[in-house]
């Protein structure tokens, strides 16, 4: 009887698992927003918890809140508008720039490897193309219908509508002192992983921008913003900011040993505030095995694309949290963090 109940058991997983991951992948117009609105009510949380100490009404405090991501969209808009300035200003000089090295990398190309480029249009040209456009009309119609669900999920968990708690408690953990303990270490983790991940992408940001001031290249507020965000991707976000950058240096800069120093200053910007800071400030408990890492990127990458990126190790850092509450799925939690002392002890 025993062991029909395990099979069972184990072919309604076969069964259900894909199933998830299946609606996962179909309603992520849905799961996408309610996840990033969960972090971003996350980070303010300590703020709402303070306001109500001080006896202010909870949809005061949910209004305070939303006054203040609405400020930090703003100062983010005015950014990209200072930068797009900047970018149209010297964009004739840049374009007829880029257009000589890409030609120079044409001939190259066809020379030493056989490949060869249509020439009807520009290289840059070909992005403002009539169904380039159209598609960019598309992505900017889902990024605000997106933005809009963000928003009106953020209230939600700010006003407690969804209660993750009382979540955790009736369908997974289903024991009241469990779910309150697991539920105090998935917020405190959680928000201190926010706050880490948004302090370094800051700081990565602000410095990459720096260097781009002082090796003269241009359009330096711009590359700030553009590390700041891909910072977020973990892991494969330095290697796409430096790698663009230092492209886009070689076509400002002369093959010389100035572009040398740019991408070396560039990658210690990145190594400095990505590999040796941001662990040193997360701790132990975000100790996650780079194989993990990987498999987890590519899995949430393939689920969801880029939010699917953004969102891989804090959904991560969730599962981990969860799993390490029962003793049939410690193993599984010790393999996600490389933590060897849990694997010997699983063994």
């Amino acid at each position: 009887m025993l062991e029909q109940r395990r099979t069972t058991n184990i072919l309604l997983l076969i069964i259900v698992v894909p199933l998830v991951f299946y609606l996962l992948k179909i309603l992520s117009f849905i799961f996408i927003p309610l996840i990033f609105s969960m972090f971003i009510a996350l980070l303010f949380l300590p703020i709402m918890r303070w306001l109500g100490r001080r006896k202010i009404p909870k949809v005061i405090s949910i209004i305070i809140v939303l006054l203040l991501v609405a400020i930090g969209l703003k100062i983010g808009v005015e950014l990209i508008q200072l930068s797009s300035k900047q970018i149209l200003a010297n964009n004739t000089e840049f374009l007829s720039k880029a257009e000589l090295k890409l030609a120079d990398l044409k001939v190259y190309l066809f020379d030493n490897f056989g490949i060869a480029f249509e020439q009807e249009h520009s290289f840059i040209g070909q992005f403002f193309q009539k169904e380039n456009l159209g598609s960019t009309l598309g992505f900017l119609n889902s990024f605000l219908t997106g933005l809009l669900m963000t928003v009106f999920f953020v209230v939600l968990w700010l006003a407690e509508s969804i209660n993750v708690h009382k979540l955790l408690n009736n369908t997974i953990l289903k024991r009241k002192h469990t779910s309150v303990k697991t539920f105090m270490k998935i917020e405190n983790d959680l928000i201190k992983f926010i706050k880490v991940k948004f302090l370094v992408s800051a700081l990565t940001g602000l410095f990459t921008g720096l260097m781009c001031v002082f090796f003269d290249v241009s359009f330096p507020i711009f590359w700030g913003l553009f590390a700041f965000a891909i910072n977020f991707v973990q892991m494969v976000g330095s290697f796409i900011s430096v790698i663009l950058l230092s492209i886009f240096a070689f076509v400002e800069l002369d093959p010389t040993s100035t572009l040398f120093f740019f991408i070396l200053a560039i990658s210690m910007v990145q190594v400095t505030f990505g590999a040796i800071l941001e662990p040193i400030f997360m701790g132990k408990s975000f100790s996650i095995n780079v194989i993990a890492v990987l498999v987890m990127l590519m899995f949430w990458g393939f689920l969801w694309g880029i939010p699917g990126l953004i969102m891989a190790i804090p959904i991560t850092v969730f599962i981990k949290i969860i799993l390490e509450q029962f003793e049939s799925t410690k193993l599984i939690a010790s393999l996600l963090s490389g933590n060897q002392t849990g694997l010997d002890k699983g063994l």
